[in-house]
């Protein structure tokens, strides 16, 4: 139950706890003893992707990470994976371990959600655009969970995989808009050899699924060498590829700005896309420099 103190063990040199006031006493005691704090927030089910983020935190001289594993259910949609979603707890762990991790804090839903709470971060209107519009409501718990888990470990810096670059952006909001005293690291995606970008979600794809899934990947190198020929050309080079694999569902094809407004007729900007392999929902975006045409 919320908090009751709950044990805390140690297997190697990591640490997990399951107590939200527990962690914060060992992260402000850290804090205290000239620590720096690192957070790299997931949801379980680690892969490589997450281990890079793990990397790039203990990079950082004089600090400690935690990695917090907690399926939230609040940026799930009635419809959606919450019950089947991945849970591979020990592996988790034992990933953590590799990658020299000191923390893991793992709640319980009623740690992060006791009876009453009523409490939601309003996303704005991005949140109801791109994967928003697709799934009604998510960015409001991604948001209220992400303030959740600052709160609780208070880092200095928190790091998060640019794949999920709609949530990074917003995350990047929120810590401006609200004042909060962290920073935000958005760390680049990490791919199969084939282009697919590394999903938790992936394991769910079938042999046929996961063939068309590349066009994803391919769809965005498309349209990063459209670039020079104006945003325009970027989103039919990139739709062209995808038309090509009828096994893919497509939610959605967009350039943006980096700031996920307006497409841009000049400069930099990100193509987003979203569709489904089978009843899988994958995204994945790239960095697209946009020339005018002349």
């Amino acid at each position: 139950m919320a908090g009751r103190a709950r044990p805390r063990y140690a297997k190697d040199a990591l640490t997990v706890h399951t107590d939200p006031t527990g962690l914060r006493r060992v992260t402000k005691a850290l804090r205290g003893a000239g620590r720096r704090v690192n957070l790299v927030p997931t949801m379980g089910a680690l892969h490589d992707g997450h281990r890079e983020l793990m990397r790039r935190a203990r990079g950082i001289p004089g600090s400690t990470t935690v990695v917090s594993i907690f399926v939230n259910p609040r940026q799930f949609g009635p419809e959606e994976d919450f019950d089947r979603y991945p849970r591979a707890f020990e592996a988790d762990l034992e990933m953590c371990r590799e990658e020299g991790v000191e923390l893991v804090f793992a709640p319980d839903v009623e740690d992060m959600y006791p009876p009453g709470f009523a409490t939601s971060i309003d996303p704005g209107p991005l949140g109801d655009e791109l994967e928003g519009r697709v799934r009604p409501g998510h960015f409001a718990g991604m948001l209220t969970v992400v303030n959740k888990l600052f709160a609780i470990v208070v880092p200095d810096v928190a790091f998060f995989g640019e794949k999920d670059y709609q949530q990074l952006t917003l995350i990047r909001r929120m810590v401006r808009d609200l004042d909060i005293d962290v920073h935000v690291v958005g760390v680049p995606t990490v791919r199969e050899e084939d282009g697919l970008a590394r999903s938790s979600r992936n394991v769910y794809l079938d042999d046929d699924a996961r063939r068309a899934a590349v066009a994803i990947s391919a769809a965005l190198s498309a349209g990063q060498y459209a670039g020079e020929q104006g945003p325009a050309a970027v989103l039919e080079a990139a739709r062209a590829v995808l038309d090509a694999e009828p096994a893919l569902d497509v939610d959605y094809v967009e350039l943006r700005d980096p700031d996920l407004g307006p497409t841009p007729e000049i400069g930099p900007a990100r193509l987003l896309i979203a569709a489904r392999a089978g009843t899988t929902h994958l995204i994945d975006n790239a960095a697209v420099s946009v020339v005018r045409r002349v």
